[in-house]
């Protein structure tokens, strides 16, 4: 059975971006020209999903909703300025996907915030993807986990070699072996010490998870900070369920950092085409120093 269900969990409170994050959500900063919840939602709709669970807090309600509903005022604006490409970006995240809103009260952990949509999933399998891990490529890395899902009907995440600096700020996984890009993965731990870790693979934000996995949730304890860990609960089944990792190749940023957001708006901005040249040379111009550092 094909998956079209995702949840997209943005209910966190932004802190690393504050005072911004004061009037305007973390998903909603600006990636060069379009928040980062845009390039996630799309990433989704170019692999499949037709229905997305957004789980979002009160104060961000009627900033989100806002950004999903096109006033004709703005679309005949656009169609008049002969815009209809930015047109039909927007439209293209508004018709090709259904979209529910569940108000998740308390931020207490990636885990609570999935078991949010709990009722709005049925009895499927279902894709998550994180908003603050920006992976852009021709292909979406989703729709490559849900081929793998298809074929093995496994627990997919995405995972990617990782600075062992980073290692303490992830969840970490153990390998038996591999076939190219797709790893068999036998444990996982959240935010080992360098030492402690079982490698330097870490699970970045997309998943593809079954049914089972709210009851894994449910029967999960609270950590020091009274989250519950989504790592954790796809621990939990990987001896009964086999999971794999998708090495996935495309371009990533985590932009739930503001160094991470600005390399991703640089990249973007060098990558897109329109702005590409006048971009550069303005960056040739101002900083001939860091001209070979930038991203490709």
């Amino acid at each position: 059975m094909s998956i079209n269900k995702a949840v997209i969990p943005v209910a966190g409170l932004g802190t690393r971006f504050l005072p911004t994050t004061l009037a305007v959500p973390k998903v909603m900063i600006p990636i060069y020209d379009r928040p980062s919840l845009h390039y996630c939602i799309e990433e989704a709709i170019d692999s499949g999903i037709t229905k997305i669970i957004l789980i979002i807090s009160e104060i961000q309600e009627d900033i989100i909703k806002n950004y999903f509903s096109l006033n004709d005022s703005i679309s005949d604006a656009l169609k008049n300025k002969g815009h209809e490409k930015s047109l039909a970006e927007i439209e293209k995240i508004l018709n090709r996907a259904s979209v529910e809103f569940v108000i998740q009260k308390q931020p207490l952990g990636l885990g609570d915030a999935v078991l949010m949509a709990k009722k709005s999933i049925g009895e499927t399998s279902f894709a998550v993807l994180l908003p603050d891990d920006l992976i852009i490529g021709n292909t979406p890395t989703l729709k490559h986990m849900l081929h793998i899902h298809s074929h093995t009907n496994d627990l997919v995440v995405a995972i990617k070699q990782v600075d062992s600096r980073d290692i303490p700020n992830l969840g970490i996984v153990s390998t038996a072996n591999s076939q190219g890009e797709i790893h068999e993965i036998i444990g996982m731990v959240e935010k080992p010490s360098v030492e402690e870790a079982p490698s330097d693979l870490a699970i970045i934000g997309r998943y593809v998870l079954p049914i089972e996995i709210f009851d894994a949730l449910e029967r999960s304890h609270k950590g020091a900070l009274g989250e519950i860990q989504l790592t954790d609960a796809i621990a939990s089944l990987i001896p009964y369920r086999g999971c794999k990792g998708y090495l996935f190749q495309n371009a990533h940023f985590d932009v739930g950092t503001p160094l991470g957001l600005l390399q991703a708006s640089l990249h973007q901005a060098v990558n897109r085409h329109g702005i590409d040249v006048d971009f550069g040379d303005w960056l040739n111009f101002s900083f001939p120093e860091n001209h070979q550092r930038l991203p490709k």
